[in-house]
């Protein structure tokens, strides 16, 4: 029967890659996920009779759309939009939207997989779906970022709704954005639906603690699987890759916990600080000024800059947190960290490692707090968010804090018990991938072959 088992796997691996030519990335979250599942088929060979893998590395739509747009000078320019419904077993469809260059219909599908996995660990009724476009709002004036927003959300519009879809920020997309979103998708509908967007201004429905709550709950993650190893953050030195939301309020967090934030980056260098990185400084670069971080060295006195991001991770430290951006950590990188002793890494980013760098940590008995766990803390309170507005009432910070570290303590705990019942203890990464999966996979073959 394993044998078996391994050649149904292999063969949906096999023809997703045909199928999805030259889409890199979800290629290899495909992989990665369902080489970790052998055991889960052993055991329930139902889920290989319904097809269930088959099934569930098909979007269950996928839209890509023209999105025309004018600039201050009147000249005309044309993206592309997409959006990814995945699985709605579980829920509506629940993800965020990137605006970035490199976005294509790969990396919204890899997102989009990934998303399935992180929402079902989160214990709440949420699908799994992923959008954006191959727009670049950097270098672009408020007026030309609305108009854009605007184009995208006409065509967006018809496809979501606050029970079938529900999209939030990513890279890229912040409150300025969605705020675009949510005023011309209000125009369009001519209704008041806040729950059809999250990540939303405190004054028009969003959450308090949302713009924290991924960084926050990497944190929360992280210290969980540290006590339960006899440990905590408090000495230690931590290297955080990316300096947007998720890396500052990581670091943050990091800093609450007894930990010494050292260095920090953007996409074109990263800053050292052997003192301990200065967040109010880092914020007012990064959050209000929206200039480079290597402003930093211009404020902080014994601060360096170095250009170039991977080489943030020579840094020497006990703790590393790629929270920046998928496969920001490949296997050289790896070697670097742990030649370097490096014990723990976090993951902030979606599949900030590559599987061959995961590999090889787990090899070498580092312990590793997986994307689809850890940084599920944003999507979790955007459900939250979701959860406010169809009560029309909004709690206080402290309550969704509290709310999100229950979250992710059960994350935690689901991920560690699924690794222990099918012979994985201390690999949170294969325990993350079957604690979400079973409980997509039971809702799937519940429903039916749709």
């Amino acid at each position: 029967m394993e044998k078996n088992v391994k050649q149904v796997i292999e063969k949906v691996i096999e023809d997703v890659k045909v199928r999805n030519k030259g889409e890199s990335e979800f290629h290899q979250t495909i992989e990665e996920v369902l080489h970790s599942l052998e055991g889960v088929l052993v055991k329930h060979p139902e889920y290989i009779d319904a097809s269930i893998l088959e099934r569930i590395v098909e979007p269950e739509r996928q839209i890509m759309f023209r999105v025309p747009w004018v600039d201050d000078n009147g000249n005309v320019h044309v993206n592309r939009g997409f959006r990814v419904q995945f699985n709605s077993a579980i829920g509506p469809y629940k993800g965020g939207l990137r605006f970035h260059p490199s976005v294509n219909l790969g990396i919204i599908k890899f997102l989009g997989f990934e998303q399935i996995f992180k929402n079902s660990l989160t214990g709440l009724p949420i699908g799994g779906g992923k959008g954006g476009s191959d727009f670049d709002p950097k270098g672009k004036s408020d007026n030309e970022i609305m108009k854009f927003c605007q184009s995208f959300m006409t065509e967006l519009y018809r496809h979501i709704g606050p029970n079938i879809d529900v999209p939030a920020g990513d890279i890229g997309v912040g409150a300025r954005e969605i705020g675009f979103l949510f005023g011309q998708y209000k125009r369009i509908r001519d209704s008041y639906d806040a729950g059809v967007l999250t990540g939303k201004g405190l004054t028009y429905g969003g959450s308090l603690a949302r713009k924290e709550a991924t960084g926050f709950g990497v944190v929360y993650f992280v210290n969980e699987m540290l006590n339960y190893h006899k440990d905590t953050f408090e000495g230690k030195r931590v290297v955080i890759s990316g300096s947007g939301n998720v890396a500052i309020y990581a670091a943050q967090k990091a800093m609450e916990h007894g930990a010494k934030v050292i260095a920090m980056c953007d996409s074109a260098g990263y800053i050292v600080d052997e003192n301990g990185i200065d967040l109010d400084i880092v914020k007012q670069i990064k959050e209000v000024e929206r200039k480079r971080i290597k402003e930093y060295v211009n404020r902080k006195e014994g601060a360096q800059y170095v250009e170039g991001q991977k080489g943030i991770w020579t840094v020497k430290c006990d703790i590393a947190m790629p929270c920046a951006t998928q496969n920001d950590i490949n296997i050289d990188s790896a070697k670097i960290l742990v030649e370097n002793g490096t014990k723990v890494i976090g993951e902030g980013a979606n599949m900030p490692c590559t599987n061959e760098a995961v590999e090889y940590f787990l090899e070498k008995g580092l312990l590793v707090a997986p994307a689809k766990a850890a940084n599920a803390g944003g999507v979790a309170t955007s459900a939250l968010e979701m959860s406010q507005n169809s009560m029309r009432l909004s709690w206080t910070f402290e309550e969704v804090e509290d709310k999100l570290k229950v979250i992710m303590k059960n994350i935690f705990e689901a991920s560690k018990n699924a690794a222990e019942e099918y012979g994985h203890a201390g690999n949170y990464v294969v325990g993350a991938n079957i604690a979400g999966f079973l409980k997509v996979a039971d809702a799937m073959l519940s429903q039916g072959i749709i």
